[in-house]
């Protein structure tokens, strides 16, 4: 009964009434309408409920919307970089449900696709370093198969911020997943704001999330979908609207008719979602013909259709970074991205590489100021480089700690330690534990073992 006044009594507060205004009007307000709206055609499957899916939130969802819904207007590209973005908007409790259910079958791997690393760290990592950004409060990650793998090796470096894993047994879909999700949540704040984001998009940066509750919080939406415009959105999700320009829901590629196959703009598969109104629409959502999955996507359209304001914050950056991850190119293409990005704020913050193109660093490593790092360098794990040094060219260095104003040349350096103002290289082999005094020079084809 909760979530039923909650739903009945929010969506359509400020629409226009046509008719008999004052008898509708009381009847929305009590939540006596019953009459099911019309749906669109791909809403109009046979419904499969999920297990537990009760009559009241099957009655609550069937509104009857008369007149329409206030047109929010042409929305134009947004990129919000002030963080302080629900100044004035309504100021609700933020948390995040992160969908990591994927195995390692799109990648031939046995190990889960939310763990394979990229830089150094597992993709799911960065997903949580840009929900970190936006200071959400509880997240809960929802696993597939091995979920203990995921949870063990997110939490070898974990977040600053309350991270639970919860597991979904049997893959019925993103939108089983999300109900899987939120029964991880300990308390029970319908009124909060909810972060649905994917784990196979490592790209995804603090700037887009802040964009997409900028516009959730300032339209006082239900739910908020990230969407681009893009030339080419064959094989992608279509962001609908209706003849007024609202958000009307989201098709698959395979579900589209008629002039729908137009439609430029794509749905990323990020939502901002209020919390309460969350899993009774997921109940709702229809299985999808192909697979018997349901999908997540198809909320937008059932709270659409209910009377809910439906909203997308369109990013203006590349949404090709956006891709999800789903095999070893993708993942290969999604380093290379990653990769760039560390280069270049390496570079910004005082290390000269001779050729970036050729400098590989991964995103664990610390580096000082005034670094030169030669073409061939690859630093890994977490490895600390001192000031002034000079590394590479052909040098691997992996969880390494060297000193300052060292010189390491053609050399293969493992877990070790190197002092201050060393010359190690060329062809020099230093091996885990061992540990090169301040000042040691070692010449051509050294070896350090950990006894030395």
């Amino acid at each position: 009964m909760r979530l039923r006044r909650f739903l009945i009594s929010d969506p359509i507060r400020r629409q226009i009434i046509t008719g008999r205004r004052a008898e509708t009007a009381a009847k929305l307000r009590i939540g006596v309408v019953r009459e099911p709206v019309p749906s669109r055609n791909r809403l109009t499957k046979q419904w499969a409920a999920f297990p537990g899916s009760s009559a009241v939130e099957r009655q609550t969802l069937n509104l009857v919307v008369v007149g329409s819904i206030p047109t929010l207007g042409a929305q134009e590209p947004t990129t919000v970089t002030d963080r302080s973005y629900n100044r004035d908007m309504p100021d609700r409790p933020l948390s995040a449900l992160v969908v990591a259910t994927a195995s390692g079958a799109p990648m031939r791997s046995e190990r889960p696709k939310p763990i394979h690393l990229l830089c150094g760290k597992p993709m799911l990592s960065y997903v949580l370093e840009a929900l970190g950004g936006v200071n959400v409060g509880n997240t809960v990650v929802v696993t597939g198969p091995r979920g203990d793998w995921v949870s063990k090796r997110v939490m070898e470096d974990p977040p600053g911020f309350p991270v639970r894993f919860v597991e979904q047994r049997g893959n019925r879909g993103t939108a089983d997943a999300a109900l899987v999700g939120l029964t991880g949540f300990d308390d029970f704040e319908d009124e909060g704001d909810l972060l649905v984001v994917p784990a196979d998009i490592p790209l995804i940066d603090t700037e887009m999330l802040a964009t997409l509750l900028f516009q959730h919080r300032r339209h006082d939406a239900a739910l908020t979908l990230l969407s681009a415009v893009v030339d080419d959105p064959v094989g992608k999700d279509r962001v609908l609207r209706d003849e007024r320009g609202n958000v009307s829901g989201v098709a698959a590629d395979s579900d589209l008719v008629g002039d729908e196959f137009s439609v430029n703009e794509i749905s990323l598969g990020v939502i901002c979602v209020r919390r309460g109104l969350l899993a009774p629409a997921a109940r709702r959502t229809a299985p999808a013909f192909a697979d018997g999955r349901h999908r997540l996507a198809d909320v937008a359209a059932i709270l659409a259709e209910t009377g809910h304001p439906v909203v997308s914050a369109v990013i203006d950056s590349d949404a090709a970074s956006m891709h999800p991850v789903n095999n070893r190119r993708q993942l290969a293409d999604a380093e290379a991205e990653l990769r760039r990005r560390t280069n270049e704020r390496w570079l910004d913050r005082g290390v000269t590489m001779v050729d970036p193109q050729r400098t590989y660093i991964d995103s664990t490593v610390q580096l000082g100021i005034d670094i030169t790092l030669f073409p061939g360098t690859i630093l890994q794990g977490n490895t600390v480089i001192g000031d002034g040094c000079e590394i590479g060219p052909d040098t691997r260095i992996d969880r390494c700690v060297v000193g300052r104003d060292t010189v390491v040349e053609k050399t293969t350096a493992l877990g070790a330690r190197i002092g201050d103002q060393c010359n190690v290289g060329p062809f020099a082999v230093i091996e885990p534990g061992a540990e090169l005094a301040d000042g040691t020079v070692t010449g051509p084809f050294y070896v350090a073992g950990s006894g030395d």
